[in-house]
């Protein structure tokens, strides 16, 4: 673990789900803020013992990028009693709109987060984006209306779950991921107004941490 700045903490753990065949190193990053009236752990996975220390003492929540970067949610929730903040799963419809499976295939939809949101084993604060959450974060649309990209203005922070990645070549849009009909630019449009916020840190959940810089490199036509 290393602090990034003064609150600002980065770490890395192997993914438990990881396969030689993912574009993503197995190694993926977590975050963790301390955003004055709590502690915030972003994506976490093998949390640091000096963090689930801190964690214990403070005010604190979970907040997931996107609903299957759950990772560690739900034993950190089962430990700590904290809420998580998570943009909502894909639903049976989308998942059939999008990819054009049957609603057998479907299902209930996503099963990410079920246990916090079906099953009612955690405090679940659903967000989606446009929203600015409580402790000081704006919420921008990723490449997925539910993989979001964060501004944290305490900290000069922008935080990304898959749709800024470094996959072996620097920070840049995922497009291998990318919806069917969304391209590259549209997903980029929509977060250029980034680029006018001072930002020092970004924070890729696959790799980095990033500059400012790297960020208006990534978003450029």
């Amino acid at each position: 673990m290393r602090e990034l700045r003064p609150g600002l903490w980065h770490w890395e753990a192997p993914h438990p789900q990881w396969r030689p065949t993912e574009p993503w190193s197995e190694n993926v990053s977590s975050y963790a803020i301390d955003a004055a009236e709590r502690l915030l752990l972003f994506d976490p996975l093998a949390v640091p013992s000096e963090l689930v220390d801190l964690a214990a003492e403070r005010e604190t929540a979970i907040v997931l990028t996107a609903p299957w970067h759950e990772r560690d949610a739900q034993s950190l929730v089962e430990q700590l009693g904290v809420p998580v903040y998570t943009p909502l799963p894909d639903t049976a419809q989308f998942l059939m709109d999008t990819y054009g499976i049957t609603a057998e295939q479907a299902g209930d939809g996503s099963p990410d987060v079920v246990w916090l949101l079906r099953e009612k084993k955690g405090e679940a604060r659903p967000y989606t984006a446009g929203d600015r959450l409580p402790f000081g974060a704006d919420v921008f649309p990723g490449h997925k209306a539910n993989d979001t990209v964060l501004w944290v203005e305490s900290q000069r922070a922008v935080i990304s779950g898959d749709t800024l990645v470094d996959f072996g070549r620097g920070l840049e849009i995922n497009e291998r991921w990318l919806r069917p009909g969304v391209t590259r630019e549209e997903i980029a449009a929509g977060l250029r107004p980034l680029l006018e916020l001072p930002v020092e840190h970004v924070l890729a959940t696959h790799g980095g941490p990033f500059d400012g810089a790297a960020l208006a490199r990534a978003l450029s036509s």
